[in-house]
């Protein structure tokens, strides 16, 4: 079984990003919204179901960065990734600051 989450924090703050907007792509082309928690946590991504294939996250940060630092050099960061029927859980956080981010598998 194959399941998906990700956490975004703020390098900046060294904070959790709360309710920050992240959609979701499918490789079918299926996208759900969601939006982080008070702890910068994200896993409700509604019924899809994960199959293996290449899927695509987009993280909404300019207005949160310009809320909190006054500008953003990045209005939105989109990750790419690949989960395979073996993989398991699959974490993908998203470090952000007003101009940088990272991104890695986490557990």
């Amino acid at each position: 079984m194959i399941s998906l989450s990700s956490h975004v924090l703020d390098t900046t703050s060294g904070k959790p990003v709360a309710g920050l907007p992240i959609t979701l792509t499918a490789p079918d082309g299926t996208s759900v919204s969601a939006s982080t928690n008070e702890d910068g946590r994200c896993k409700d991504w509604a019924d899809m179901s994960f199959d293996a294939g290449i899927y695509h996250l987009r993280f909404e940060c300019d207005s949160y960065l310009r809320s909190t630092h006054g500008e953003s050099f990045y209005p939105f960061v989109d990750i790419h990734f690949e989960m395979t029927e073996a993989g398991g859980h699959y974490h993908v956080p998203l470090l952000i600051s007003p101009f940088g981010f990272s991104s890695y598998r986490g557990s």
